[in-house]
């Protein structure tokens, strides 16, 4: 960490935020740990269940960084919390994260057209969103959507990949894929369906109804109008406040010169646009790697020349969310650039799994003056961290 606050110093020093921020991540479906949150933070306050801006929260700029689906007690309630805060008039940043790219993926793969590359995406993607899906069903779904569908046996084969898809997967794939990724790709996709058909019966889901979700799912999230369109089309992978760098996951080498040459809005233009298409070449490529990077051998590297870049720039600190603590926020090194992690582990279902009581509450508020406070329910005191006074010895 020494050597960051180093280079940090030698590259201009540090730029903090205008005004405050609030960042928030990793909520998976549990709307009340979300509020209890942006309450705790000071964001909002709460009266006979309405919500409103504080003072606080009218000068402050609020940061989802990422994963609102999945897990948690209710998909749609979450998307109802977070446009109840946007409706009072909040400034609200919505980070994409690896989960919300999953999601959005099946729903694709399974209304565009079906080839090698795609077909097997919803069975890829999909097992971890059939919870939201059995939501949809049950709020959006009509008894004419589902009159309008073929046979239980057509909604299956539209919703599967094809017997001999390894085959062909695995010619189609060479163009975009290196052969170890193929191999693997195709390896997870036989484990997963053989799962799929029991974690289908215990969602208590047709194929019919199972498809009859993911159509609406189209309608509701991708189509103008929709109910929640307004959340992919808010969504961003990427944010820049002075010397920060607001991200779900990390970076990559190529993805921090395209953010030092090109910008922050370019790169969440480029981001928008892959994420139509549903390809794996994106999602196993330097775009997606923002939402996806731990830092693994198969990960997009980040090296000493991105974080060069990266510092020259004037950029010396990632906050992310996407891995999860037990105790709070942490500050550290990985690949040679701080990150702060901001996962505090804030929904039930992740909660009851791996030992902690009850529903998470927390944030990282960021601060002009360049202190960063974390909270956290599981930590009992307030964190501070204040990097641009931190000693480099």
């Amino acid at each position: 960490m020494a050597d960051c606050l180093s280079r940090a110093r030698r590259h201009g020093g540090w730029h903090w935020p205008e005004r405050p921020v609030v960042f928030v991540s990793d909520p998976h479906a549990d709307a009340e740990g979300f509020l209890r949150s942006l309450i705790a933070a000071g964001v909002i306050h709460r009266t006979r269940g309405r919500i409103g801006l504080t003072a606080f929260g009218r000068a402050a700029q609020i940061v989802l960084g990422g994963d609102a689906l999945d897990k948690g007690p209710s998909n749609l309630a979450l998307l109802d919390a977070i446009a109840a805060v946007l409706d009072t008039g909040a400034r609200l940043t919505i980070l994409a994260g690896n989960h919300d790219l999953r999601m959005r993926l099946a729903i694709t793969a399974v209304r565009g057209p079906r080839s090698a590359l795609t077909e097997h995406l919803f069975v890829r993607m999909g097992r971890k969103i059939l919870p939201a899906l059995r939501e949809v069903l049950d709020r959006f779904v009509t008894p004419e959507d589902l009159a309008a569908l073929p046979s239980e046996a057509a909604c299956k084969a539209r919703l599967m990949p094809g017997p001999d898809w390894s085959d062909r997967f695995a010619s189609a794939a060479r163009k975009e894929l290196p052969r170890r990724v193929i191999a693997k790709e195709i390896r997870k996709l036989e484990e997963k369906r053989a799962k799929f058909d029991g974690d289908r019966a215990r969602i208590g889901l047709t194929h019919r109804e199972l498809l009859a979700a993911l159509l609406k799912c189209h309608e509701i999230f991708l189509e103008p109008g929709g109910h929640y369109a307004w959340f992919f089309d808010r969504m961003q992978v990427v944010a820049r406040s002075g010397s920060l760098l607001f991200v779900h996951a990390g970076l990559c080498d190529e993805m921090a010169d395209a953010l030092v040459r090109e910008g922050v809005d370019r790169v969440n233009a480029a981001y928008a646009r892959a994420a139509e298409g549903a390809t794996l070449g994106f999602y196993f490529g330097p775009l997606a790697n923002l939402v996806r990077t731990k830092y693994r051998a198969s990960d997009c590297a980040l090296t000493e020349t991105g974080v060069e870049t990266l510092n020259r720039a004037g950029l010396h600190m990632v906050v992310q969310g996407h891995v999860n603590n037990h105790a709070g926020q942490r500050l550290l090194a990985k690949q040679g650039l701080l990150h702060l992690e901001g996962d505090i582990t804030l929904d039930r279902a992740s909660r009851a799994l791996e030992g902690l009581e009850g529903i998470g509450a927390g944030a990282t508020l960021i601060f002009p003056s360049g202190d960063v406070i974390g909270l956290s329910r599981d930590h009992p005191r307030a964190k501070h961290f204040a990097p641009e006074r931190m000693t480099a010895h």
